[in-house]
């Protein structure tokens, strides 16, 4: 089984309602999303994922975004983990850091 890690930071604001239709003003975070990817072969080029396509795919959509804007759930750090798992090919657990303190995971 091959593995990659792949690290980055996306600047990005967000809103969330909270229920009783309470919400908090935008805001902004310094997310760091660190994405595991895995699998048994290797593609064309000898990688599990091409790191670009992570870029692309993931930081350049998101950064300098309103994620309320751009996911399309809420934007808490527990659905952004989600998302990012679900658009990354042979991801299988991203974790998220909001801000020091405040992180989440997610894993298939």
């Amino acid at each position: 089984m091959y593995k990659v890690k792949k690290t980055l930071e996306v600047s990005a604001s967000h809103a969330l309602e909270f229920a009783g239709g309470v919400r908090e003003p935008v805001h902004g975070h310094n997310w760091k999303i660190v994405i595991y990817c895995r699998s048994e072969e290797l593609d064309a080029d000898g990688m599990v994922v091409n790191f670009l396509d992570i870029e692309r795919d993931i930081r350049d959509y998101l950064d300098h975004g309103d994620l309320n804007e751009l996911l399309p759930v809420s934007p808490t750090t527990e659905n952004l983990a989600r998302w990012v798992c679900d658009h990354v090919a042979h991801c299988y657990k991203v974790e998220v850091t909001e801000c020091e303190g405040n992180e989440a995971s997610y894993e298939k």
